[in-house]
């Protein structure tokens, strides 16, 4: 995938900031940056904080942030079932990705759940670009305007928004915080492409993201 540098240079170097992009979740080829012409935003209350337990036959796994760390989803909800199933489980995988640096546990069950395996190794190499640092993420993030709509080949397509500008890095070690830089280019939009396995899960299969498309 395209890798903007933007949540890789915040592990790499002190002095950037958050930019909390899922760079690391790429692969696949590139499919999600379908049009989403025509799709339902679902500008209506935020969705609940987690999937619900066994949702679509399977019991999900339980992400919790922590108390340091917040990420607001606006929007997520929209009344076809179909549609709202992916929105749930797009969300999850996100949240799965911030729950798992929070952790420090890159081989986190939960991203593995909502990854694909062409996903998946980018997912836990982004990871570790914090991990191996020892870098948490306090703060918040807003994400917003959710577009999605199934293909004609039956995959799910997802777009949003993540304001990172109220976000930071936090050394576990040092406590030294590294701030998101309040530029457009924190405004990050995330394209995915989602495909359903057999047990009834939207599985990520292919995400980039584009830094300032979002306003």
């Amino acid at each position: 995938m395209n890798r903007p540098a933007r949540l890789v240079t915040a592990a790499l170097t002190a002095s950037a900031a958050l930019l909390l992009t899922a760079c690391g979740s790429g692969g696949g080829d590139g499919s999600s940056s379908d049009a989403i012409a025509g799709a339902d935003s679902g500008r209506k209350p935020s969705a609940p904080p987690s999937a619900p337990a066994g949702a679509g036959g399977v019991g999900r796994p339980e992400i919790e942030l922590s108390a340091d760390f917040r990420a607001d989803f606006e929007g997520w909800t929209n009344s076809d079932p179909k549609l709202q199933a992916i929105l749930n489980d797009g969300r999850e995988e996100l949240r799965a990705k911030y729950a798992a640096i929070i952790e420090a546990d890159p081989d986190s069950d939960a991203v593995a759940f909502y990854n694909s395996e062409a996903t998946l190794a980018t997912a836990r190499t982004w990871i570790r670009q914090f991990t191996d640092k020892d870098n948490s993420i306090i703060g918040e993030v807003r994400v917003f305007e959710p577009q999605v709509h199934i293909a004609g080949t039956g995959s799910g397509v997802l777009f949003y928004c993540v304001d990172e500008r109220r976000a930071s890095t936090k050394n576990r070690e040092t406590g030294k915080v590294v701030a998101t830089p309040d530029k457009p280019e924190s405004l990050v939009q995330y394209r995915l492409r989602l495909d359903k396995s057999g047990e009834g899960v939207w599985k990520t299969t292919s995400l980039t993201t584009v830094p300032g498309a979002c306003r």
